[in-house]
């Protein structure tokens, strides 16, 4: 075993040279290695069997996996955890390493495994998400003026955006496609006027979303479904149309019938916004392997598409192209608000989910969070209009209507604070 140790130890110290990571590292056996005087965070490699894990395996999965399970122990700010396991990972690579929190699997993508995927992801607990999730409980990438909003101001600021990127207009049918605990269309139908329905596979999301309803006053305006979104039976029906962090679930193969479903339910002008994690690298031919920590434990089945699948399934579909925008700092600025708020209220959320789930959310987010930083992840705002006939569909003559709000500047570097 010993032989095992220090071969891993040289190889790290050979691997990244003059670099002195802030890292101590104390073995299953009492040993422990300093890689400098100035010790950030600590690893407790709790066995052998991780270890070898570690040398064979992908590095930032295993890591994350061996938290996980209880057999690595971490010490120190998120920040440097993750800059630890990213050198980590460089001293160890693997083809593709650049997709790491990348999630291309392939599933099956049946309206059964889609639902049972959906709810083991959000059905985990209402209560837990509301510990951590915004006062409108709002699961998606907030949108930022200036980066020094909190999660509440930055998601109320998210749902206008949308509202007003849609042009929504008093009266208008709105559907919501994976309406998650019903933010967004409680957000429109009391500011903007709108008449909507809302689909989720969610069975938690539902009940909460329906009860939320009925409390504000919105019923008579707002049906919640428990339902596909293949199965929604309206065509010509809408008027403008959401999916909000959805279509990450929805599959690679899948993304032209997806589109063709928004497509048939929209009418001829119809507005849609889809809003998703994209990929950075366009793997055309062969989508990424899939990142195994994911698919284990967060997302099972999820899929990424570049931009480019996403323009391409859409003109498949009649759906033109009115606007695209990038989110990508600001989906990195609400995980880091995210794990700090999870990180306050850490004792409520063992109570209510236990560790394992505990970090699992923390470590993925956290890890998303410096993802998409570094450029690993994207997110899109794809905004676009149904014209299938040759007559021009109305649309603004430019894009004043969409934006208000102080300027500011993206900082080179995230603001962990103390997390």
């Amino acid at each position: 075993m010993k032989d095992l140790r220090d071969s891993f130890l040289n190889h790290v110290c050979r691997r990244t040279g003059s670099t002195a990571l802030p890292l101590r590292i104390r073995f299953w056996d009492g040993h422990e290695y300093d890689f400098s005087s100035n010790i950030r965070v600590v690893m407790d490699f709790r066995s052998a069997t991780f270890l070898g894990r570690l040398l064979t395996g992908s590095t930032l999965d295993v890591l994350g996996e061996g938290y996980v399970e209880g057999d690595l122990g971490l010490e120190g700010r998120y920040q440097d955890i993750l800059a630890v396991a990213e050198a980590l990972g460089e001293a160890f690579p693997q083809p593709q390493k650049k997709s790491a929190m990348q999630f291309f699997v392939r599933g099956k993508h049946d309206r059964s495994s889609d639902a049972q995927s959906i709810r083991y992801h959000y059905d985990v607990s209402n209560d837990f998400y509301q510990l951590w999730l915004d006062r409108n409980m709002v699961y998606s990438c907030a949108y930022f003026h200036t980066g020094r909003e909190d999660i509440d101001t930055a998601q109320e600021q998210k749902l206008d955006h949308i509202c007003r990127k849609l042009h929504l207009q008093p009266g208008e049918r709105f559907l919501d496609i994976g309406c998650g605990w019903g933010g967004l269309l409680s957000w429109a139908a009391r500011n903007y006027g709108i008449q909507g329905v809302g689909v989720t596979l969610s069975e938690k999301q539902h009940a909460y979303a329906t009860k939320r309803m009925e409390s504000e006053g919105l019923a008579d305006r707002i049906e919640i479904r428990l339902q596909d979104y293949r199965d929604i039976p309206e065509r010509d029906h809408f008027d403008k149309v959401a999916s909000i962090g959805m279509f990450e679930h929805v599959g690679l193969s899948q993304l032209p019938g997806y589109f063709s479903v928004i497509q048939k339910v929209l009418r001829e002008g119809g507005w849609v916004l889809n809003h998703g994690i994209t990929a950075t690298q366009q793997d055309d031919e062969n989508p990424l392997s899939g990142n195994a920590f994911i698919d284990r434990y967060v997302f099972p089945d999820g899929e990424i598409p570049h931009l480019w699948r996403v323009v391409h399934a859409m003109a498949g579909q009649n759906l033109e192209v009115l606007d695209v925008e990038n989110l990508r700092p600001h989906y990195a600025q609400t995980l880091i608000q995210w794990v700090r708020r999870l990180e306050e209220r850490k004792e409520e959320a063992l109570r209510l989910v236990g560790p394992k789930s505990c970090r699992i959310w923390a470590i993925y987010m956290a890890g998303c969070a410096h993802a998409f930083w570094r450029n690993w992840l994207c997110l899109h705002q794809v905004l676009a209009i149904k014209q299938a006939g040759e007559k021009l569909a109305p649309r603004p003559w430019e894009r004043c209507y969409q934006y208000a709000g102080e300027e500011g500047y993206i900082p080179a570097e995230p603001d962990w604070g103390n997390t």
